[in-house]
């Protein structure tokens, strides 16, 4: 059995805890590898080599350590097929999917090469007499990212790229679901230059979390994952006086609208409800259409479309629509808050939780869902499903549909159709929540603007990537200078008097 270890000092380091989690191949069932879980002495050494590694590097001029993101730029390019394949074999995306996954992440690295620029403080002169003032952004120290398994490559990237440009050093501490990318990228950031100990992968649970929450040396955590445990990393980091970007779960709302291209909707949805099994915080999880014949003629466009999708390994090529969920556990999950959905009243218009992959009948596929005439007290609308289920909740009008995403205590992702450019500027403007598509089903910001979700969907006040995550991961110092002015004498040539 393939044993998966640490990174620590530029090589991977076995483990010495004796705790193993499984790492499962979620096509088939199979156990693939075993990953060593670190213990809190573990965790421990790995900050104190991190923050010894971080002293020269962040010395290092801002010009020098972005030539090492732009040759892991070279390099994430050269490798993306071999990334993309280990994260399917371990999450279970499709293969197109985890190119995507492994690109996005790449976008922001192309932006951190912008860190001299990015970095610039600020400066004033004669700001009194012979008084100039400047500002310095400089890095934190030492830093932690604690990334899910949905995105193994996309959000190690958001974290690590600004934390290292910015000077400082890294404990990454990805899900234990699907390690092996985050190492794989660790690899390729010292084939790129990045001194050792700078980046430290650590693979643990619980006690590697809570032993970098209470480190007196770790200086900021960003977090990504479910909204309890991000409300937890967020009030325990606080406590402990650190820095803290926490982001949580989701439950995005499509607001169709009477005038919208149905068939253009539909198709959103289609991808953005159903894409990487609905494994996603920005998947579209509720429809709305206004008016009862908007609602009649989306279901009746919807269903046809959901009958086709092909769900099925990443290797049964590139046309298959979705893989497997992550475990059995999410599976049965998902297939509990379905039945609850029925139980509740709500309308299974297409029940996919008969679905059977022949072949890979132990694999944690999950057949696509979708509900209709959905009512805001259903568990399944309040809950974050996190599958392929997509639920419909029919609204009267456009005020009723606002309020329902509105009122939802998690405000990550919405989007909105329309051909009404009033419309959709009413509804950009009054939405509470983060980040608003306008026919565009899952607006994930480019990496030169900021990603951040509202209410129960992040816990701090500075987003992810973008102009944000330099803030994040630097503190601003400022200098106030003052030198005497005045002509100085110069030199004598002459004999002076004796006085």
């Amino acid at each position: 059995m393939r044993e998966i270890h640490h990174w620590i000092d530029g090589k991977e380091t076995k483990g010495t805890s004796g705790r193993f989690a499984d790492v499962f191949n979620p096509a088939t069932g199979e156990v693939q590898a075993r990953l060593s879980l670190a213990t809190k002495a573990e965790m421990d050494d790995a900050i104190d080599r991190a923050a010894a590694a971080q002293l020269k590097w962040g010395a290092t001029n801002p010009q020098r350590r972005a030539r090492v993101m732009m040759k892991f730029v070279d390099l994430i390019n050269r490798d993306m097929d071999k990334l993309a394949e280990a994260l399917s074999a371990e999450h279970g995306k499709t293969f197109p999917d985890a190119k995507g996954d492994v690109q996005r992440g790449l976008e922001v690295i192309e932006f951190c090469i912008g860190a001299p620029h990015l970095l610039k403080g600020e400066f004033t002169d004669s700001a009194g007499p012979g008084i100039d003032m400047y500002s310095m952004r400089q890095p934190l120290g030492v830093v932690a990212g604690i990334t899910p398994f949905n995105f193994p490559a996309m959000i190690p990237l958001w974290k690590m790229g600004p934390a290292l440009v910015c000077g400082n050093a890294m404990i990454l501490k990805p899900s234990e679901r699907d390690p092996s990318v985050p190492l794989m990228l660790a690899k390729l950031l010292q084939e790129a230059g990045l001194p050792d100990g700078v980046l430290q992968v650590i693979n643990g649970d619980k006690e590697s979390v809570d032993a970098i929450l209470d480190s007196d040396v770790i200086q900021a955590v960003g977090f990504v994952g479910s909204t309890p445990i991000a409300q937890y990393i967020y009030e325990r980091a606080a406590a402990t006086g650190k820095r803290a970007q926490c982001f949580g779960g989701a439950k995005n709302h499509m607001i169709i609208m009477p005038d919208a291209d149905l068939d253009q909707a539909a198709d959103a949805l289609i991808g953005a409800g159903y894409g990487a099994a609905g494994e996603r915080c920005m998947a579209i999880s509720v429809a709305v259409p206004v008016g009862e014949k908007t609602a009649d003629a989306l279901i009746e466009k919807l269903v046809p479309r959901i009958e086709k999708l092909k769900v099925g390994p990443w290797t049964a090529g590139d046309d298959v629509d979705y893989g497997p969920v992550v475990t059995k556990a999410a599976k049965e999950n998902i297939l509990r808050l379905v039945q609850t959905g029925i139980d509740q009243g709500a309308e299974l218009v297409v029940d996919g939780r008969d679905f059977n992959l022949q072949g890979y009948e132990d694999g944690f596929f999950v057949g696509p869902h979708l509900f209709d005439r959905v009512t805001p007290d259903m568990d399944i609308y309040k809950q974050e499903i996190f599958g392929p289920v997509l639920s419909t909740v029919r609204a009267a009008s456009y005020d009723d549909a606002i309020k329902l995403a509105l009122d939802h205590e998690y405000g990550n992702g919405t989007a909105i159709y329309t051909r009404d450019g009033d419309t959709a500027r009413d509804f950009a403007n009054r939405i509470n929540i983060g980040m608003v598509g306008i026919n565009v089903p899952i607006p994930v910001p480019l990496a030169y603007h900021t990603f951040g979700g509202w209410k129960k969907s992040g816990f701090g006040d500075l987003n992810q990537h973008g102009p944000d995550a330099f803030k994040f991961y630097t503190r601003t110092k400022t200098v106030t200078a003052r030198w005497p002015s005045g002509i100085k004498e110069g030199g004598e040539f002459n004999f002076k008097a004796m006085d």
